[in-house]
């Protein structure tokens, strides 16, 4: 089954601003655009000083979500941790960052995913980090904290729509 492309672009999800628990951070979401900037990281200067201190534990938080509780918050910050401290850490980062990028439609931009994560991973984590507090999940709860969240909001959690096979 193939979506039409209007379908596609579509968040995937949309909390309620009325009800749900993170409606300080809803906005009308742009389709197919990341919501915030690589440097944007005023907008949310605990996350931005969090992550500038302990990246792996923002890592561990962002990867629970983007990967549906599959991989743990302990486990993908120890993997983290110990990728990075042999500078192999982009790689897990990028993974990610695709793997979110597929959930919301969101173009790779301003670099590839991998160079985005070797250039600046702190930026990468935070931008991260905000898009899913902004699309209506919260990191910090990990994902089955989100799963009960968004059942007692009526909230369908993120999936992938899958791409085209060629």
């Amino acid at each position: 089954m193939f979506l039409h492309k209007n379908e596609a672009s579509t968040p995937v999800f949309r909390p309620d601003p009325e009800t749900s628990s993170s409606r300080a951070y809803m906005k009308p979401l742009p389709e197919g655009l990341w919501t915030t900037g690589i440097c944007e990281c005023y907008g949310d200067a605990y996350n931005c000083l969090f992550t500038g201190i302990c990246p792996c534990i923002t890592m561990g938080q962002n990867s629970e979500i983007i990967n549906r509780g599959e991989i743990a918050c302990r486990s993908a910050s120890l993997l983290h941790l110990a990728s990075g401290v042999v500078l192999f850490g982009w790689i897990f980062g990028s993974r990610n960052r695709t793997k979110l990028r597929q959930h919301f439609s969101l173009p790779e931009s301003p670099l590839p995913d991998w160079a985005t994560h070797v250039l600046c991973m702190w930026c990468a984590l935070c931008q991260e980090h905000r898009e899913l507090r902004t699309r209506g999940a919260d990191p910090s709860l990990g994902w089955e904290g989100n799963l009960a969240m968004w059942m007692k909001d009526g909230v369908t959690p993120p999936i992938v729509v899958p791409g085209m096979i060629k």
